[in-house]
This record gives structure tokens, sequence and C-alpha cells, in this order.
């Protein structure tokens, strides 16, 4: 985790400048730092912020960008369920994208015994501090000397394109790849619309269309039939 937190420390910078840059108080960028702590959701939310967008159209903009959490969480209910609520909720604050990953990864199932939890839960914790320490200190960092740097140097969109780069490594089957082409098609076509709602759209759309291919995406390849063809059942 630590080599990964390399990548993530600028990103996370760069979220920081964003932030200050878009006209936020330092008090309300660092509360949405610790607060929000998921950089896709800041960067998505921070421009309607900025224009006055209506809550509702705040929080439904992140709520969709952070969907993937859903899945993730649903994915890593068997492995804590024997830990009470309060504690899986913090756990699930502290876990992100790349140490879901990782854990994963390393466990491809859940524990059986008292010990394979704790090494799960050491792992997992693991990283998630690591993250959770490198993400805060160079956030801060960004929100803190944000306004030092001029506005035409436009670091506030580096986030941006560190978040693509991340999502284009996400882009590893076919599926994937065609949500991302609908989900960008889709938000172009509707860009007109107000308060970043074309974000929302392409999402839903991305979400439908998928949806509708994944039982495709999933039929096994044929075989070969093993049965004698109509000459042989005749010449036998």
């Amino acid at each position: 985790m630590a080599g990964v937190s390399v990548g993530l420390t600028a990103w996370s910078f760069m979220t920081g400048v964003a932030m200050v840059k878009s006209g936020m108080s330092l008090t309300e960028a660092v509360l949405m730092s610790l607060l929000v702590y998921a950089g896709s959701a800041q960067l998505a939310a921070i421009p309607l912020i900025a224009a006055g967008a209506p809550i509702w159209v705040i929080l439904a903009t992140a709520f969709c960008v952070n969907l993937r959490f859903v899945v993730f969480s649903l994915h890593l209910r068997d492995y804590f369920m024997f830990l009470p609520r309060l504690k899986r909720l913090h756990l699930g604050y502290f876990t992100g994208d790349v140490t879901y990953v990782l854990f994963t990864s390393r466990f491809s199932h859940p524990a059986q015994t008292e010990n394979q939890q704790r090494a799960q839960m050491a792992y997992l914790w693991g990283g998630n501090i690591t993250n959770w320490a490198a993400w805060q200190s160079m956030s801060l960092l960004g929100i803190f000397v944000g306004n030092a740097f001029p506005a035409r140097w436009g670091l506030e969109f580096a986030g941006i394109l560190a978040l693509l780069g991340m999502a284009c490594s996400l882009a590893s089957t076919r599926l994937r790849v065609l949500s991302a082409v609908v989900a960008g098609a889709a938000a172009v076509t509707v860009y007109g619309l107000p308060y970043r709602l074309n974000i929302v759209a392409a999402i839903a759309v991305a979400v439908a269309v998928c949806l509708l291919l994944e039982p495709y995406s999933r039929i096994p390849p044929r075989r070969p039939s093993t049965t004698p063809d109509d000459g042989e059942q005749k010449n036998g």
C-alpha cells in the first residue's frame, strides 16, 4: 500500500487545491476532506457547490459517483459479518478503492478461523491507515497552500486527470470499456442539463445498458458436440 500511496498523494493534493480554488473556505474544505473522504465524489461535488446547486443535486451526484462502494461493501459483507455493526461502519469509512482491491486479491475467501479473521483484519487495517494518512496529509497540504498557486496553472484540473487515469486502469473487460464509452457519450449528449445533472444521467444510462448486456457476457463458449453427426449415425 505504501507504493500505491505515492500516486494517491498526487491526486489528493490536487483535490485539496481544487476545493480552495472553487471558492470554498478553509474550514469547509477541511471538513469535506475529513468527512467525505472520497476523491471522485469531492471532484464531482465541488463545481456543483460552487455553482450553488440544490443540495439534493449535490447528494445525488455524490451518491451516483460512489455507487461502486455499495458493490464493495456487498462483497466484503461475508468477510466481516462477525463484527458488530458500529465496527463495520467504522471499517467502511476507512476502506477505499485500492485497499479493497488489494485485500480481495490477497484473500479470495472469508476467514474460517479466528486466527484467519485476525490476519485479514490486520492486513485491511494496515492498508486503510496507510491510505487514509497519505490522502489526508496531502489533501490538507493542498488546501492550505492551494491559494499560493496562480489560477492560470490550472492545478484543479489535475485531480480530474488523475481520476481519469484510474478509471482507464479499471476498464479491464469489454463490458467495462463499453460502460465508460456509453457514460462518456451520454454525458456529452446531455451536457446542457443544469447543475451537472449530465453526470447523473450518464451514470444511469451506463448502468442500464450494462445490466441489459451483462447476462450475455456470462454465456459460456459453446463446446464441440461429442455426439456423432447424422452421417455417422446412419453409417452406424
